[in-house]
């Protein structure tokens, strides 16, 4: 028996659902071209970040006006900023280099936490060829002057003016913090937003006690952290006109599995290719096909959403109902 993996992402047809996540290991064409060999389905490249655009552009700025405060003639000393090459010109050659040798789509991602004139790079991410953008916003509201309705709102007003600036879709990776999440996803998609990458990995700290620091600390994800994603995206399935992507947890053919069946379009993956090498996406997709031939499921279109709450009239007591089962069902050795 065959079965039919396809899927479709932001309008993007997919051979299957399994996307390689932004990782070093999209980093690069050699990198990009062994995952491509492997069987993945879609790339997401890299997050460009807010802080280095800027950076640039202050860089160049300040470039310009060197020894204008001597003679306005220095002003001369350099060409006309639209002369001038400035901005992110490697990750555009890597979106250019990427479309020119890869078959499967390619996905830009922009990093950002504040609306500005930065989020103008979106264009350039089109026109060097990018089939869609995934703005990846990364803020943690950590000062107490900070209220929910503010963070909202700077959200919203990140995606329209990125939305704005293309006609390709643009997905956004958020944060699972927000207090009415379901409602949040509406308002992103009715922003501009094509879809919702659920969810952001915010990276903890960690205090070296030998050198009094704090010091970045980066962990892999596990299968455990599957549940997060799994939750939402079977809430919001149905409920929203976006796609939906998994992110952040799955590492086996089951984890795959369990996120389709519960509503996601795609399922992005990087922790288990960083742990066990590229050629790993081809166990990933052989282990879902052989669950479908066995379970005799025809295509992933026939499985996917298949245990969301969709037809569930009041999902609220369901996740009540859950939420109690498992705290009245719990036991161990000593209980």
């Amino acid at each position: 028996m065959s079965v039919d993996l396809r899927t479709s992402y932001l309008g993007l047809a997919l051979a299957h659902p399994i996307v390689a996540s932004a990782s070093p290991l999209t980093g690069s064409i050699d990198s990009l071209k062994r995952l491509q060999d492997a069987g993945i389905a879609a790339v997401v490249l890299p997050s460009l970040f807010e802080e280095q655009i800027e950076h640039e552009e202050m860089a160049t700025h300040d470039l310009m006006l060197y020894g204008a405060e001597l003679s306005p003639e220095a002003r001369g000393f350099f060409p006309e900023p639209r002369q001038y090459r400035t901005g992110p010109d490697r990750y555009l050659k890597l979106i250019e280099d990427a479309k020119r040798t890869l078959s499967v789509p390619v996905i830009a991602s922009l990093n950002g936490h504040t609306p500005g004139g930065w989020t103008g790079i979106a264009k350039r991410f089109e026109q060097a060829g990018a089939d869609a953008i995934e703005l990846n916003v990364y803020f943690l509201a950590a000062a107490p002057e900070d209220t929910s309705a503010a963070v909202e709102a700077r959200y919203i007003e990140l995606v329209e003016s990125v939305t704005r600036q293309v006609s390709i879709p643009v997905a956004v990776k958020v944060s699972p913090y927000f207090s009415a999440m379901a409602n949040m996803a509406v308002r992103l998609s009715r922003a501009g937003a094509r879809g919702l990458v659920l969810f952001n990995r915010f990276l903890q700290p960690d205090i070296l006690l030998d050198e009094l620091a704090v010091a970045p600390h980066l962990v892999l994800s596990t299968s455990d952290e599957l549940r997060l994603a799994l939750r939402w995206i079977a809430i919001l399935r149905g409920r929203i006109d976006a796609s939906l992507a998994a992110t952040g947890g799955a590492h086996t053919a089951d984890d795959v599995l369990k996120l389709l069946l519960a509503g996601a379009d795609c399922v992005m993956v990087a922790s288990c290719l960083l742990r066990n090498g590229t050629a790993y996406a081809g166990k990933l997709v052989r282990g879902v096909q052989a669950w479908m031939v066995e379970r005799e499921y025809e295509s992933v279109a026939q499985m996917k959403g298949s245990l969301s709450q969709q037809s569930c009239p009041d999902p609220d007591a369901f996740e009540r109902a859950n939420y109690m089962k498992a705290l009245t069902s719990y036991t161990s050795a000593f209980v």
